[in-house]
């Protein structure tokens, strides 16, 4: 199946409008058949190869959230930042909802992190320390922002926070550092 083969396994209809004379139906099909999970509306994901399709299979919530937003912006180009990367880097002991925001993914230090569909960009855990401290009530969860800081804290890689923190306008370094109590230097 030509899907399996598309960043994080995830298509949407006018993709493969060169491939099925009507694409729509097709992936109905597919879906019904139990080769795909619609996500939303018009957004499809392959199941992993090993999942036969007539075993349920329930995706992460920020790997859902990854291959919509690369079925429409490309691969490589969402990043999951904030709470949602905090998540990834076990900061937080559960999904929660994932906001979709613009931001120039070029100016979040993001690395490649495995997931179910495959490799996507995740925000570093220093990135997502900076984030959650900035930007606290993006999501609506202030409380949850707040009390992911200390578990990543403890991942972080001083330097490369440093360095981060150096590149950010000054009142963002006051903030993390009134936030961090001094410790990040």
């Amino acid at each position: 199946m030509q899907i399996t083969g598309t960043p994080l396994r995830t298509v949407r209809p006018k993709m493969l409008r060169g491939v099925y004379a009507n694409p729509e139906k097709e992936l109905v099909r597919l879906r019904d058949a139990g080769k795909l999970t619609q996500v939303a509306r018009g957004t499809y994901i392959a199941k992993p190869d090993d999942i036969a399709p007539d075993r349920p299979w329930k995706l992460r919530f920020e790997a859902a959230a990854l291959a919509y937003a690369t079925a429409i912006y490309g691969d490589r180009v969402p990043v999951l930042f904030g709470l949602s990367a905090a998540r990834v880097h076990h900061a937080i002991p559960r999904a929660i909802g994932v906001v979709f925001t613009v931001r120039d993914p070029a100016t979040v230090d993001a690395r490649p992190e495995r997931t179910e569909l495959g490799p996507a960009m995740v925000a570093s855990p220093e990135q997502a320390l900076i984030d959650l401290i900035r930007w606290p009530d993006l999501g609506g969860m202030p409380a949850e922002a707040r009390a992911a800081v200390a578990p990543l804290w403890d991942r972080v890689d001083r330097e490369r926070l440093t360095r981060l923190l150096g590149q950010a306008p000054a009142t963002v370094r006051r903030t993390v550092n009134a936030a961090m109590g001094g410790r990040n230097g």
